[in-house]
């Protein structure tokens, strides 16, 4: 074990580790442990009751975790390189492009000077927020939602609005793309808060959002306004109750509904289809293009919904979808508002430092890009052979606990671990992620001002747009190195449709991971994030796919009976757990493929392998000094 006691150690010293990895492992662990708490009553105090009194919430940010200190690490070193001035002769195009959006949205004088301009001709062009324009809009008979949404995606808006539209993996053939119809987005809050309606304060400070920008671009604070603004929200709110909680969408099979073109016309005749798909797609589609439609029943009340509303209502609701989408590339007067929003949802007191807010931007709209800076000036190659040992590890662990669990047909066995074998680990980043030359030929379309981030925002929106949408008629290619070359963000994942793990560059680092300090820590750290990953592919969704990654049933009836059984433990278990500075209750059932996953890291981590780690670790390299 490791020897934790601040008092004088009866360990001699051939049993200690002294290299510079285990002194600073055994200075995390000081520095993290409460030494007065009883492990055998409050294990997390024990272990993180020193960590959490020394990190503090920052008043920009809801939460302080491992997780948000190294993506901060990571973060601030790129931050070094991205700021230097642009080098037309060494930077490669693609990093000329990525300096460009960042400086263009570090320009906050020149964002403050042209105020709320950019979205007031972005308005014009849509016609007007009627809610401002007052009695002058024109759309009162002529508003026509769907041309609404052609206009947004020809901007970079999301087109999400009414339905959501997407081309994704076909799940039961993932070998091809299909056409995916299923709910809209919504604004700021999610469903379940919406539906606690007017009289709840975060509802309330989402309802302030709206009238505050409304009032910004000129329209009259009076009680006209209001109940306008509040029409365009109970829109939203009967959107949200036409659609079903999220305790009953854990069935993937029942939103895999597939039908012709001809078919949805059926379902919903009253909506011009083919002038929604064909305004919105790359590609043209005719009657017969199959279409998975997520929710049959939702895209038929919502069909009834747009014939029954009111014009100036439905576009009130959609104008300020596209106002609220623009509040961050504005002025400060505006992005205050979005703060004190914030305040209100999340306790945060100031908003985040520019350059932090266009990071962030960046590791979305240039993630490639930044990955490849990330990769070329501070990962090292090393750590992924020392990974891959403990994914082959755990893996193995995993494979031991199936073959032995009693409840488990041996067909169902036999299929289990066949899937476990079959998983794929991509570890640290993909080979053409160093390539210029194809990083280049990626973004070659995107032209970028200095001068113009709210178009600059926009262009890259739409240009993710397009590259999805571009997907269709494109075979799925596991494992593709586009998909997987976002490392530079701080996470590890597990691809319900590949079957496969990846450990991101950025993860293998710091408190989760190194290569320098015994392998029972790392066990404990990474090595739980593996064995987390791994059980994704076995819990109440990843159990609904197959070893190919194809939404396919391969257990036997009673046994899958069985597991149900014993997540329901899982569900009753978190579900009595209150969270004390909330006074909210787990939500056992939406929580329960993570809670499966925790628990499953942990029994694989601490299983015969990683106790056989430890040892070795112990013989080999001592206990952390």
């Amino acid at each position: 074990k490791v020897q934790l006691s601040t008092t004088e150690s009866p360990v001699t010293g051939a049993d200690l580790c002294s290299t510079p990895g285990c002194v600073k492992a055994a200075a995390q662990i000081i520095q993290a442990i409460d030494p007065t708490a009883d492990p055998c009553t409050d294990f997390y105090k024990f272990a993180c009751g020193q960590w959490i009194q020394r990190h503090s919430i920052p008043e920009d940010k809801p939460s302080v975790t491992q997780f948000s200190l190294l993506q901060d690490t990571l973060n601030a070193k790129l931050r070094v390189i991205v700021e230097k001035p642009i080098d037309v002769r060494d930077d490669p195009p693609h990093v000329i492009k990525l300096k460009t959006y960042y400086h263009s949205c570090l320009n906050t004088r020149l964002l403050d000077k042209l105020g709320q301009g950019p979205l007031q001709k972005v308005l014009r062009y849509l016609g007007g927020w009627p809610v401002v324009e007052g009695f002058k809009w024109k759309g009162n008979s002529s508003f026509d939602w769907l041309q609404a949404v052609t206009s947004f995606r020809k901007l970079g808006f999301s087109h999400n609005v009414i339905f959501g539209l997407y081309v994704t993996v076909d799940l039961r053939d993932n070998s091809k793309h299909i056409i995916s119809l299923d709910e809209p987005t919504f604004g700021l809050l999610k469903r379940p808060q919406l539906l606690k309606g007017f009289s709840d304060p975060v509802v309330t400070a989402y309802f302030k959002l709206m009238t505050t920008a409304a009032y910004l671009l000129g329209a009259k604070n009076t009680n006209k306004t209001r109940e306008e603004l509040a029409d365009a929200l109970r829109f939203e709110l009967l959107i949200a109750n036409h659609i079903p909680p999220q305790e009953q969408t854990r069935n993937i099979s029942a939103f895999y509904n597939k039908m012709p073109l001809s078919g949805l016309k059926k379902l919903a005749p009253t909506i011009k289809w083919n002038e929604f798909f064909n305004s919105l797609l790359v590609d043209r589609i005719g009657d017969d293009e199959i279409i998975n439609v997520g929710m049959p029943r939702f895209i038929t009340e919502m069909a009834n919904l747009l014939r029954t509303v009111n014009k100036r209502t439905l576009a009130n609701y959609m104008i300020w979808r596209v106002v609220l989408q623009s509040y961050p590339m504005l002025s400060k007067t505006w992005r205050d508002k979005v703060n004190d929003f914030n305040y209100a949802v999340a306790g945060t007191t100031r908003e985040n430092p520019r350059w932090e807010q266009c990071m962030k931007s960046l590791a979305v709209s240039f993630d490639l890009s930044l990955s490849n800076l990330y990769v070329k000036n501070y990962f090292h190659n090393k750590s992924e052979d020392s990974a891959l040992f403990l994914v082959k590890y755990l893996t193995n662990e995993f494979l031991d606990i199936v073959k032995n669990v009693d409840w488990m047909d041996n067909a169902t066995r036999e299929r289990a671990v066949d899937k476990a074998e079959a998983i794929v680990s991509h570890i640290g980043y993909p080979t053409e992620l160093l390539n210029d030359a194809l990083l280049t030929n990626y973004y070659k379309n995107i032209t970028l001002k200095h001068d113009e981030y709210f178009m600059n925002v926009l262009q890259l929106l739409k240009f993710s747009t397009d590259h999805l949408f571009r997907q269709l008629r494109k075979p799925n290619i596991k494992g593709d190195w586009k998909k997987r070359g976002g490392v530079a963000l701080v996470n590890s994942f597990y691809n319900i449709v590949e079957n496969c793990i990846e450990l991101p560059a950025s993860i293998l680092q710091e408190t989760f991971f190194s290569k320098d300090r015994p392998n029972y820590l790392n066990f404990g750290a990474i090595g739980f994030m593996i064995g987390h990953e791994i059980t994704h592919g076995f819990d109440d969704k990843g159990g609904q796919f197959d070893q190919e990654g194809n939404n396919k049933n391969w257990w036997e009836y009673e046994t899958h009976v069985t597991f149900k059984t014993r997540a329901k433990c899982i569900i009753q278990q978190y579900s009595n757990y209150i969270v004390p500075e909330t006074n909210m209750r787990v939500n056992g059932t939406n929580t329960q493929g993570e809670n499966i996953a925790d628990n499953g890291g942990i029994k694989e981590a601490f299983g015969e392998t990683g106790r056989d780690a430890v040892t070795s670790s112990l013989s080999e390299q001592g206990k952390p000094c």
